[in-house]
């Protein structure tokens, strides 16, 4: 009976040794190893990728907005997002598709929509945009809905809109947008892009200049 006693009481008290072990490595030790290389090496990643304008942060190139005024670049649609209606206690965003298919009448309806927006939005003395010249992006949303970024061409026929309100040279707004591209990812995986937040954080910041 002793000895069953003692077995039990060393088999507790291995478990409990080999509990605390394993607390210690793996919720105090790992962490803060792996927190401390992604705030050493990945600052701004481990953060957030926020978005600075004015020494304040206000957002993250992760995420897109919307809400932009004329004067700035405007992002992709939002359909799919809608407000939370389980906890009406905050008013969360949720992210997501519409799911409709490439024929349902909706969808169509949207995009028609959308792309009369767009045309009539970016119209100025002298430069009009065709109906062939507006690109997918700038009618569609993404499968999220909370891409933050849009295609140069999409930018491209934002330029003249963008350089009449903010009294720029269409030259200076164009080099903005050339400035901001980005290129595929290793040189292959994606398509070249144009982060809408950090082009109108550069924008605003154009103008404060000018």
């Amino acid at each position: 009976m002793n000895n069953s006693v003692m077995n039990t009481a060393r088999l507790l008290g291995a478990g409990l040794r080999a509990l605390l072990v394993l607390t210690l490595v793996t919720g105090v030790i790992y962490p803060l190893i792996v927190t401390g290389i992604a705030q050493g090496l990945f600052h701004n990643k481990a953060n957030g990728s926020e978005a600075k304008a004015d020494g304040k942060v206000v957002g993250s190139s992760l995420i897109g907005q919307q809400g932009y005024s004329l004067d700035y670049f405007q992002p992709r649609p939002a359909d799919g997002l809608g407000e939370n209606s389980v906890n009406t206690q905050y008013k969360l965003i949720l992210s997501g598709a519409t799911n409709r298919s490439a024929d349902n009448p909706e969808l169509i309806k949207s995009v028609k929509e959308a792309q009369a927006k767009v045309i009539k939005d970016n119209f100025v003395p002298g430069y009009t945009v065709q109906p062939s010249q507006v690109p997918a992006d700038a009618v569609t949303s993404s499968g999220s809905g909370l891409d933050p970024d849009i295609s140069p061409r999409y930018a491209e026929i934002q330029v003249h809109r963008v350089a009449e309100r903010n009294g720029l040279s269409v030259a200076q707004v164009e080099k903005l947008v050339k400035d901001h591209t980005e290129s595929r990812t290793l040189g292959f995986m994606g398509e070249p892009r144009v982060n809408v937040l950090e082009l109108n954080i550069a924008l605003k910041e154009l103008v404060a200049k000018s």
